[in-house]
């Protein structure tokens, strides 16, 4: 029997690569920025929230593997919940909570890339909501770079009302549904620490925009 580690890695590359061939055929998948996230070290990426494609497609852009929050009712299901731990999600109850928070700092501390969905749920109307003011204070006392990013058309492709996705191969003449994801430039470490709540989440929410608006640029339209 193969070890406990090996059988997390097969189970992630597998699903990695599956999501990856999945999303550039399907949704016609582009991503930029992804230098822009260290390879090594802790770092934290904050992103608008769509789908419920959000997590595996920030995940096929980035250079490293990441480690985000998710609902605790999603690892019911034994086969599911070891797929989703292998490809780095931790269970909390509640989104942007002490139990949220504390797992952010713990991954952190352990030197993961950790991916946080500010607006704590995914948007009802494609419009991104305000930030959940809980994230203030983990971008506060991060201790290291934060990595604001964008996606846009997975709303479209996939809005919360809507049972299953609907995609846009790429074969085809590009639609709506078609998807993108752009990472930032780094927020140094430090840099929110001096300020107040309303500034943190205004300056995070303009640059989560802008790496929204420049995601929606790069989809193939």
């Amino acid at each position: 029997m193969p070890p406990p580690r090996v059988i997390d890695s097969l189970l992630y590359h597998g699903f990695y690569w599956t999501c990856f061939w999945g999303f550039t055929l399907g949704w016609s998948h582009r991503a930029s920025g992804r230098r822009n996230i260290p390879e090594t070290g802790p770092v934290l990426l904050v992103c608008n929230h769509q789908s419920h494609f959000d997590p595996p497609l920030i995940g096929v852009g980035a250079p490293r593997p990441l480690t985000y929050l998710a609902r605790s009712t999603l690892f019911t299901n034994k086969l599911f919940a070891t797929a989703i731990r292998a490809y780095g999600a931790v269970p909390i109850d509640r989104d942007v909570g002490v139990e949220g928070l504390k797992a952010v700092f713990k991954a952190l501390d352990e030197e993961r890339a950790v991916l946080m969905f500010p607006e704590g749920t995914r948007t009802p109307d494609g419009v991104m909501q305000p930030l959940k003011p809980g994230v203030s204070l983990v971008v506060k006392r991060a201790t290291c770079p934060i990595i604001p990013c964008g996606l846009a058309g997975a709303y479209t492709a996939w809005p919360r009302a809507q049972l299953l996705p609907r995609p846009s191969p790429l074969f085809l003449p590009p639609s709506a549904r078609t998807i993108a994801v752009h990472y930032g430039e780094p927020i140094p470490a430090g840099f929110y620490r001096r300020m107040d709540r309303d500034a943190i989440l205004a300056d995070l929410t303009e640059r989560i925009t802008a790496a929204h608006a420049e995601a929606d640029r790069l989809r193939r339209k």
